[in-house]
Order: C-alpha cells, then sequence, then structure tokens
C-alpha cells in the first residue's frame, strides 16, 4: 500500500469529498462517491505509481467502481476501483512512427474521507 496525498496551497488535502459526506447513510452514497472521483483531475490520484501495461497517464477522466465501504468513528473508508488509461510514450520526434495508443489499466485504491472536514487521502492499494 502507498499513501499518496494530494496536497492544496497551504499543505491541506486537495481532495474534499463533501457531497459524498453529506450523502453518506443514505441510498445516494455510492453514486455520490463515484460521481465526485470522476470529477476530480487525474493528476490528483496515483495513478502514474499504479501504471502496469503502459509508461504515461492518459489525459482522459478515470471512470470508478465502488469495492466496499467501511466507517470508523472519524472516517468513511471506501475500497474503489479505478479504471484510467495509460500510453506508451515515443520519442517525440516529428518522424516518430509509433502511434499514440492509450491502453486500459485499472487499480484499487482507498479513499479515507474525515468525517469532520470531508478531507479525503488516498492510499494505492
Amino acid at each position: 500500500m502507498t499513501d499518496f496525498h494530494a496536497t492544496g496551497p497551504l499543505g491541506d488535502s486537495a481532495i474534499r469529498f463533501a457531497e459524498a459526506l453529506r450523502a453518506w447513510r443514505t441510498p445516494n452514497f455510492n453514486a455520490t462517491l463515484v460521481r465526485d472521483i470522476e470529477r476530480l483531475d487525474a493528476d490528483l490520484l496515483p495513478l502514474q505509481q499504479a501504471l502496469t501495461r503502459s509508461s504515461y497517464v492518459a489525459p482522459r477522466r478515470p471512470s470508478a467502481m465502488i469495492l466496499g465501504v467501511a466507517e470508523d468513528s472519524d472516517r468513511i473508508q471506501a475500497t474503489v476501483g479505478i479504471f484510467f488509461a495509460g500510453i506508451i510514450a515515443g520519442c517525440s520526434c516529428a518522424d516518430d512512427p509509433t502511434p499514440v495508443d492509450e491502453i486500459d489499466e485499472y487499480c484499487e485504491v482507498r479513499f479515507d474521507i474525515d468525517k469532520h472536514t470531508a478531507a479525503v487521502t488516498v492510499t494505492l492499494l
């Protein structure tokens, strides 16, 4: 497991899932959490560290699937499958014959959502 901390300009968490926190313990929680995750910029997730078949994360938004959810007194822990695309980067020369093809990638992460602040820590599993 690898913790990945996307931080804002003040060193705080750059990710906040306020909508998902408000939806906690409602039938809409999973759908709201997926929507919050899929709105994220891919740079805020540990996708580069999760690549297995390519060398660089493609600039396409990831899609998410909730695998499990648990809680303790301070946080909600959601295990999530992330589907994203990677590319094998060529030399970027003008005459490089290699096409830039996207390759499907997958990883599993855990989102720890603070119940008081909605701040999120992401851990690559």
